[in-house]
């Protein structure tokens, strides 16, 4: 598909996707990192900076932790995966424990900077909600106080035929609705 946008924007904001196929191949710290980096940069409300990822590579001694999160369907594809991280958010300000109404908000922003700079370094970055998120906040020790938001798979390119039949032909950049759909002067529409 090529996208074309009603209005001029970046290109790697449209080019940004989320495909599933990745080659197997292992992520360098560096390689990874980068991610973490972009993300830390993200605005947040009184530069709380909520977000905290726990991260583990293939072939270590994390990663079977954060692969038997995930439901079956993504456990599929996300195999192939050189790594997988949850993301979750403090629910409050840590200035003065007052609830940060903005948390989700905010790692939002992270999330989509870490998904951008993947996509300029030409990874896959691929988010997740199939998972099982109270396992997440146990296994992984994520304390009272925040919330599990995400799960992210994160990988070099691969073949669309290393996926499960039923995936090889959804291996495609989606369009987007139109800016009038979600966008409203002065008053919410239906």
């Amino acid at each position: 598909m090529n996208r074309k946008p009603n209005y001029p924007i970046a290109d790697f904001i449209l080019n940004r996707w989320s495909p599933r196929a990745m080659s197997g191949e292992p992520l360098s710290d560096n390689e990874l990192f980068r991610l973490f980096e972009a993300a830390r940069w993200a605005p947040s409300s009184y530069n709380g900076q909520p977000w905290r990822f726990i991260y583990a590579k293939r072939e270590t001694p994390h990663w079977d932790k954060l692969f038997n999160l995930l439901v079956e369907f993504n456990q599929s594809w996300a195999k192939n995966a050189a790594a997988l991280v949850v993301v979750a958010s403090r629910d409050t300000f840590e200035y003065n424990g007052k609830p940060e109404r903005t948390h989700s908000f905010d790692t939002g922003a992270a999330w989509e900077n870490l998904a951008l700079q993947g996509t300029i370094n030409g990874l896959v970055v691929h988010g997740m909600e199939g998972f099982d998120y109270k396992k997440a906040k146990e296994s992984l020790g994520i304390p009272d106080g925040y919330t599990v938001e995400a799960m992210i798979a994160i990988g070099k390119p691969g073949k669309k035929e290393s996926l499960p039949k039923e995936l090889q032909e959804k291996e495609v950049m989606s369009d987007r609705k139109p800016i009038t759909e979600f966008v409203f002067e002065g008053k919410f529409k239906k």
